[in-house]
């Protein structure tokens, strides 16, 4: 093999963390050529970057089960999920650290393609990563690897809570629901025969032309965990508003809304890795959407709600049925399905 470290059969061992020479050949001849920039292969114990403007500044933590899943794996989740956290801020992302815990055994086949599919998708989101740190720990202390990251990125629109009115528009960027339902199906082994894949996706090219070429949007989020019910909820009780959601607006496949009534599971309450819930002024609500559509990742973005203000309902979410009536929507109170990130 080219690259002359990677067989198969070899395991990950405590000596890999030691900080030694085993280390030193793990970071030289797997993370380098795939992650390395200037930056990084300074291999300092901090990267030097000068910035002058607002920055935003994230941090999280992957533990997802299983490593692999239709549509992605842990790797290609951890720059996602940061990356979308950034954009989330009105950011434009720039700049990764990645911290791999690694549980020893682990085999070298699965680390490498952690590492290939993590360079793929900071390649793709055009995030270098320029920091990191390794780590081994004994059999039975973490599941296989665990993974942090943290980004950073120049704020290019400031969004808060606090520019939300009544009246603005809710839009959804993409269908919902996917990724908790890939893992699920991975998980449990569920042949459903629906072949529903995760919407894991790094977002800079869907929404930083909405942010670059509009002053519209008031607030964005990302319905991960506890999904659109949640994150909805969350938007509410924050800005003392309230949220009216028409239920023929969500977009939801035809494959996720059959596989939710199979197992009884509520789409609103499921995870997506991939979808942008975004909070805009009303009067350039179609424009949004002309932007968002006009990209593969948007083409089923729908404008599925609006923001109102009545004592009614303050700081709650309503869902109009397609048959008319009204339910509140809950924030999930429970984790339905745990580590799908």
């Amino acid at each position: 093999m080219a690259r002359g470290l990677i067989v198969s059969k070899q395991k990950i061992l405590l000596g890999h963390g030691s900080g030694g020479r085993l280390m030193h050949k793990l970071i030289k001849e797997l993370v380098l050529p795939r992650l390395g920039n200037p930056i990084l292969k300074e291999l300092a114990d901090s990267a030097v970057i000068n910035y002058k403007e607002r920055l935003a500044f994230t941090t999280d933590s992957f533990v997802v089960s299983p490593l692999k899943f239709p549509g992605g794996d842990i790797g290609k989740l951890a720059v996602c999920g940061t990356v979308n956290d950034l954009l989330m801020s009105g950011a434009q992302p720039e700049y990764l650290s990645l911290g791999l815990i690694i549980e020893e055994g682990l085999d070298f086949g699965v680390l490498q393609e952690i590492v290939d599919s993590i360079a793929r998708a900071a390649r793709a989101a055009q995030i270098k990563v320029i920091a990191g740190d390794l780590k081994v720990v004994e059999i039975g202390a973490c599941d296989k690897i665990f993974i942090n990251t943290s980004g950073i990125g120049r704020v290019i629109k400031r969004l808060s809570l606090k520019n939300i009115r009544a009246g603005d528009k809710i839009i959804i960027s993409g269908n919902i629901a996917q990724h908790g339902l890939a893992v699920l199906s991975k998980r449990k082994n569920l042949d459903l025969g629906f072949d529903i894949r995760s919407d894991c996706a790094a977002l800079n090219n869907l929404i930083l032309p909405v942010l670059q070429n509009t002053g519209v949007v008031r607030f964005m989020r990302d319905p991960t965990r506890g999904g659109l019910a949640t994150t909805l909820n969350e938007i509410a009780e924050n800005s003392g508003l309230g949220i009216e959601i028409e239920e023929k607006n969500v977009p939801l496949s035809n494959k996720v809304r059959a596989a939710c009534e199979l197992l009884g599971i509520d789409p609103l309450h499921i995870a997506s890795e991939g979808i942008a819930v975004m909070v805009v002024d009303a009067l350039a609500s179609a424009r949004v959407l002309s932007l968002l559509r006009a990209h593969p990742l948007g083409r089923n973005a729908r404008i599925a709600g609006k923001v109102v203000a009545s004592p009614k309902t303050k700081g709650r979410v309503i869902l109009r049925t397609s048959i008319g009536s009204e339910r509140i929507v809950d924030m999930l109170t429970n984790e339905a399905l745990p580590r799908i990130c």
